[in-house]
């Protein structure tokens, strides 16, 4: 059900077309919950009917038209009363670390390509991420501008603060997880010059499986 509200937290700041939509969903809230376009029009097509979002049919090009949606006071109200209320955790999906709880069953290429892989994965990440973060600071992330544009100046640094607070987690994760991933390939390391190396110490593993 997040995707709705994520949806919801793009309309409220003004209405867009359903190819608007999916564009600055992809490069803003789509950081924290991606979803393809193939979810993301029948999501739409549902919060129409449940009166969250209202469309409008509009000219578009010579004889064609689209729809534009924008956040009802319903969909408004009902983005509130989802912030507000408890946040429910899912159990965690996690390939990789999945994977990494049965490594000894790998070949060593197929080890150390898998620890490769996940740096490459999330330095690419973190690149994203700090050039985010410089946006925000610089106010040229044109999401956050559209929303600034759209809120009392009052409460402009609060959503900075927010928007940048969100961005540091992603970098935080990130750099976890790189660390980890090297951590790893020491392991691996360790087992070349003695495969007869003791176990791990608690503090050499970051997970009992």
């Amino acid at each position: 059900m997040s995707l709705r509200y994520a949806l919801l937290a793009l309309l409220r700041v003004g209405s867009l077309t359903g190819y608007d939509l999916q564009k600055q969903f992809a490069v803003s809230v789509g950081h924290v919950w991606h979803a393809p376009d193939s979810q993301i029009y029948p999501e739409l097509r549902k919060m129409e009917a449940d009166g969250l979002i209202e469309a409008e049919v509009i000219p578009w090009g010579t004889k064609g038209t689209k729809r534009r949606y924008h956040a009802t006071p319903t969909g408004g109200q009902a983005f509130l009363d989802w912030m507000n209320e408890p946040l429910a955790y899912s159990r965690v999906r996690d390939p990789a670390h999945l994977r990494a709880a049965y490594l000894e069953s790998a070949t060593p290429e197929a080890a150390r390509r898998f620890l490769h892989d996940h740096i490459t994965h999330h330095r690419d990440q973190l690149d994203q991420w700090e050039t985010e973060l410089r946006a925000i600071d610089d106010l040229t992330n044109p999401m956050l501008l559209r929303r600034l544009a759209g809120i009392d100046p009052a409460e402009h640094r609060k959503t900075i603060v927010f928007k940048r607070f969100t961005y540091e987690g992603l970098i935080v994760q990130a750099e976890n997880e790189i660390a980890w991933a090297h951590k790893g390939l020491r392991i691996l390391d360790e087992f070349d010059r003695d495969p007869k190396m003791p176990p791990a110490r608690e503090s050499d593993t970051d997970v009992d499986v």
